[in-house]
């Protein structure tokens, strides 16, 4: 099948939907059901770029006689990380960077992982050669299945919200957290719940061990990685309430179409076949998986490409208002959107310096460079919360006096056209901007993505703690030290002159 059609993905959905839950009731149709088929439709959309002509070569790549989605090539060159990364920003304009979790994101993780299969086969639990518990080859194929099918993931990282102070194994049920029931021939029993899955009409989940699984002994049930169907016996997820509440895209033009939603996954002994497992009870290979296979790396440069997208969505709104309402030339006006062209210019240096600092590594894959990413991933969580500030001070009450369509071609819609338009901007134009600033930063949509923002690759305070343990911070030490020789030195010979 490789790189699908939109049609060929709500079939696919329509056939095999999720089990989700949305206000009390199981969705029977994600295409169709009035919180989902918006979003079920914009991913269509999005698989539709791949197909057409003017797209086809830059957001697909071709192996094989057969073309595949440009997010799940191994780049073996600068050459190919940078073509990955200009497909990254094509799909990423399609939301204005506000669809976090699209394909390409789960495709870097699985391309990261299958090239880097073997790190798989160090975990006890796996037996190479096997046919179903060779834990490499289970990933080689893994990966082989999402390119020639095009599929579509979400994953889930965290355990539930219960009590931070304790481990999984120390809560009032050991299974709260996901966990391994027991053996079977046919594979692993697994019960619990993970926290939380974006996207969840996707057409699988992977499950990935998290980065901090917080046990004591080498080996533990919660350790785990593992892909299976959506609609897998005993799998369902408990949706959010949704941000698509049945307006159209004039009102709201961002929840409206990009609700990606988020759900809790609850595992009711899901029985997970022994050829989708991936790894098992091993804490360390768990802890390190994402940093030992570079998947983290390879996410991380989606994601600088997703937010260079996103940022300079927001400079186009900001500087669209500007111009809607003529407030261009105070000083102040100008100084807020600069703010935004410095963050767009940073993003954009940091997403140039990992491409050029790119090496290949043990497995071949050129890697772009940590330091960059690791800053960016860092820098944005930071400073995300200041642009929709941004919008709000440019708009002012115009962002909040914003009759909706409904008014417009209502009676009073002649005095909205004449009390509402803009210095260079008709009423409906202005207006149209105005919502869609609001939605980027004021309502219910756009307040869920200044949280998801902040916490996107974790906590802040253990991103910084986890940035400080792995940079190379002793160059740095060195050369402070060698200058302070030097001064003794020079002031040592300046006496002697003396």
């Amino acid at each position: 099948m490789a790189a699908i059609t939109g049609q060929q993905f709500l079939d696919r959905l329509r056939q095999n939907p999720p089990t989700l839950y949305i206000e009390g009731r199981r969705v029977e149709d994600p295409t169709t059901h009035p919180a989902t088929r918006n979003m079920a439709h914009s991913l269509a959309g999005l698989y539709d770029l791949q197909n057409q002509p003017e797209l086809r070569e830059k957001l697909t790549y071709e192996e094989n006689g057969q073309r595949y989605p440009m997010s799940l090539l191994v780049p073996r060159s600068k050459e190919d990380l940078a073509r990955i990364g200009e497909a990254h920003r094509i799909r990423a304009d399609y939301s204005l960077g506000f669809l976090g979790r699209a394909p390409d994101y789960m495709n870097a993780n699985v391309m990261a992982a299958g090239a880097g299969a073997e790190y798989f086969n160090q975990c006890s639990a796996s037996q190479p050669g096997s046919e179903t518990r060779d834990f490499a080859a289970n990933m080689r194929r893994y990966y082989e299945f999402v390119r020639d099918n095009d599929l579509c993931l979400t994953h889930a990282l965290t355990n539930p919200q219960v009590n931070r102070a304790k481990q999984a194994s120390e809560m009032p049920d050991p299974y709260i957290a996901l966990g391994v029931v027991e053996e079977r021939e046919e594979g692993i029993i697994v019960r619990g719940a993970r926290m939380m899955a974006t996207l969840p009409i996707a057409d699988e989940i992977l499950i990935f061990p998290s980065t901090v699984l917080k046990e004591n002994a080498d080996k533990s049930r919660y350790a785990m990685g593992f892909a299976i169907p959506t609609n897998t016996p005993g799998l369902s997820f408990q949706c959010r309430e949704p941000f698509d509440i049945g307006r159209g895209p004039e009102d709201h033009p961002l929840g409206s179409r990009f609700d990606e939603q988020d759900a809790f996954v609850i595992f009711d002994d899901v029985l997970v076949p022994w050829e989708r497992v991936f790894l098992l009870y091993d804490v360390e290979l768990a802890n390190r998986a994402y940093a030992a296979t570079d998947a983290v790396l390879h996410m991380a440069y989606q994601v600088v490409n997703l937010k260079i997208a996103k940022t300079e969505a927001f400079l186009g709104t900001a500087q669209s208002i500007v111009n809607a309402i003529g407030s261009g030339q105070f000083q102040h006006v100008q100084s807020k959107v600069s703010e935004i062209i410095i963050m767009l210019e940073i993003m954009k240096a940091l997403e140039v310096a990992a491409v050029a600092g790119a090496e290949l590594n043990e497995y071949g894959v050129m890697t772009p460079a940590r330091g960059p990413l690791d800053a960016a991933r860092n820098y944005y969580p930071g400073v995300y919360a200041r642009l929709p500030e941004l919008l709000q001070l440019l708009g002012a009450s115009g962002i909040i006096m914003m009759p909706s369509k409904a008014d417009r071609e209502g009676p009073l819609g002649p005095q909205i056209s004449k009390y509402l338009q803009a210095g260079n901007a008709s009423a409906e134009d202005r207006l149209k901007l105005f919502r869609l600033a609001w939605d980027m930063s004021m309502s219910s949509f756009g307040g869920r993505q200044s949280l998801y923002e902040k916490f996107f690759f974790g906590d802040p305070v253990r991103m910084h703690s986890a940035l400080y343990e792995v940079y190379d911070k002793q160059p740095a030490v060195e050369r402070i030290q060698a200058f302070l020789k030097r001064s003794e030195k020079s002031e040592t010979a300046e006496e002697v002159t003396a």
